[in-house]
């Protein structure tokens, strides 16, 4: 299994059409932001279960000889989300417009990172350019894919009775696109092609703004047009970690990046000779630091302005060791795994000059809240579901609050010179994802594609499913099956391929210029390289 390579630029997308959008910017002398713009945008229609200008969304940006950049464009709770307004219910409803509570931050994060590729990468090509792919095919169609299909199928009984979803997700008939039908948004498209015009602010503060407020309202969202006005993507460090071999990099609170990173710190500090990421010893390691990850992460991340202590203190070595101390080696810690779920797609973009980008943006579940704005054609996110009904909680809802967010792009630069961009959607499993495709590429001894394709473990629920075993491809052979049930894991096998384990991808820029990319097979994406 070779990677595919490229010396002038390459992307990775989980759907093949918006990979190919991301190199046709390349090969018209666009950067990686650039590209990555037209991937996102593309994606937004092409893969509507996973993602849609409705969501949030998280950058990691580097430069040769630039510092790394971060963009949070995460959405915060309304000024009129207030625990009252859901009266006597013990829970934000995970679809409707109750669960709409959120601003949808991903379309400022594409101008963010538009400026800053004009400020700091010598971007020009105009911003209409990159939405171009998005809007022909929103407005000509697009295929289905089996993804679309089977996550319509599953989820048709609680979602078409949302607002707008049926005519939106249906075909004319009423019933679910197959595989291959070929599927428009012509209001999406509209909404597309203003945004191409007018920019990314007019949708926050603009006459686009005004129609999505209307929109809003006319849904039974409580979401306002005071509250798009008050919306700003924020550019800041991300954080980083040193492990052996490389400096690694994800993204601050409000996301779980934290995590990502110490399930990392932690198995590096435990691994020993004739472990790896593919045999028994190394894959229980790997299971029980998540274990420990996941401890600290539910115990401190939240909105990082409500935070009780600041976030490097969470990776220092101290803490580190003391994570590491608590992994037990000869048997599986009981396991009470959180609720998360997560709809995601990951985008990775290397272009010419070493500039890379690793981003990713979400609806949260599958087709968000399921409600679709009847004028602006798209649909919004249900990240507020995360939100805690109860006070006095570490992610009690309040006004203006940022939700916690399973996304987190992730980048590494290795000491030999390679940079390493990657990541993955599956809302509690994105770390799990990383941890293996980090650990198989550096320490295991895989090259970049067989470290995403390889068989992969899953602890607890994620995206799609909602059981708190240990899930393992049934392409891991018996004896790493039965290895980890006698050590006490609630071990699951699942399909050789199976979706829940995320749509991971990769990519690594040598110091030679080459780059290499891997793509996932449980994803309908591909690499694009020239």
């Amino acid at each position: 299994m070779n990677p595919i390579l490229g010396r002038r630029g390459a992307v990775v997308a989980p759907h093949s059409l918006a990979a190919q959008a991301g190199l046709d910017i390349l090969r018209e002398g666009g950067n990686a932001i650039e590209a990555t713009i037209a991937v996102a945008s593309t994606l937004a229609v092409v893969y509507p279960h996973m993602t849609g200008i409705g969501g949030d969304g998280f950058w990691l940006m580097h430069a040769p000889g630039q510092s790394m950049q971060s963009i949070d464009a995460c959405g915060a709770a309304g000024s009129g989300v207030t625990r009252e307004a859901y009266g006597d219910l013990a829970s934000i409803p995970w679809r409707g417009p109750l669960a709409a509570n959120t601003v949808a931050g991903t379309v400022s994060g594409w101008g963010a990172a538009y400026s800053y590729s004009q400020a700091n990468w010598g971007g020009k090509l105009p911003f209409a350019r990159l939405l171009e792919s998005a809007i022909f095919y929103a407005r000509e169609g697009f295929p289905v894919t089996y993804s679309q299909e089977a996550n319509t199928r599953n989820k048709l009984d609680e979602l078409q009775h949302q607002p707008g979803f049926s005519n939106a997700f249906l075909n004319a008939q009423g019933q679910v696109p197959r595989y291959g039908d070929r599927h428009t948004f012509p209001q999406l498209a509209a909404t597309l092609t203003k945004l191409a015009t007018a920019g990314t602010d007019d949708f926050y503060r603009g006459a686009l703004a005004e129609q999505i407020a209307r929109d809003l309202a006319a849904v039974g969202s409580l979401i306002t047009a005071a509250d798009l006005a008050q919306h700003q993507a924020v550019v800041k460090a991300p954080l980083s970690l040193r492990v052996s071999d490389a400096t690694v990099y994800n993204m601050a609170p409000p996301t779980q990046g934290l995590a990502s990173l110490l399930i990392l710190g932690v198995y590096d500090r435990i691994r020993q000779q004739g472990w790896n990421p593919d045999n028994v010893a190394g894959i229980h390691a790997l299971v029980e630091a998540t274990k420990q990850a996941f401890i600290v992460r539910d115990r401190s991340v939240t909105d990082p302005d409500h935070m009780a202590v600041e976030p490097g203190t969470l990776l220092t070595s101290e803490v580190i060791q003391r994570l590491a101390t608590s992994v037990p080696l000869d048997h599986a810690r009981p396991w009470p795994a959180p609720n998360s779920d997560g709809d995601t797609t990951w985008i990775g973009v290397v272009d010419e000059q070493g500039r890379a980008v690793s981003m990713i943006q979400s609806i949260y579940f599958e087709f968000g809240s399921g409600v679709v704005l009847p004028e602006s054609g798209f649909w919004w996110q249900n990240r507020g579901c995360s939100f805690d009904l109860q006070p006095g909680k570490l992610r009690s809802l309040e006004p203006g609050r940022k939700p916690f967010h399973t996304l987190n792009p992730a980048m590494a630069q290795l000491d030999d010179g390679r940079l390493l961009v990657y990541g993955t959607m599956g809302g509690e499993g994105q770390p799990q994802t990383q941890a293996a495709v980090f650990s198989r590429y550096v320490w295991g001894g895989h090259n970049v594609r067989s470290a995403v394709a390889a068989p992969r473990w899953l602890l607890g629920r994620t995206w799609a499913e909602q059981s708190t075993s240990l899930k393992l491809e049934s392409r891991y052979p018996a004896e790493v099956i039965d290895g980890l049930k006698a050590l006490g894991h609630p071990v699951e096998v699942v399909s050789d391929f199976d979706e829940r384990m995320g749509h991971a991808g990769a990519l690594v820029l040598h110091p030679t210029g080459w780059i290499e990319g891997g793509e996932d097979p449980r994803s309908d994406g591909g690499v694009a390289a020239w």
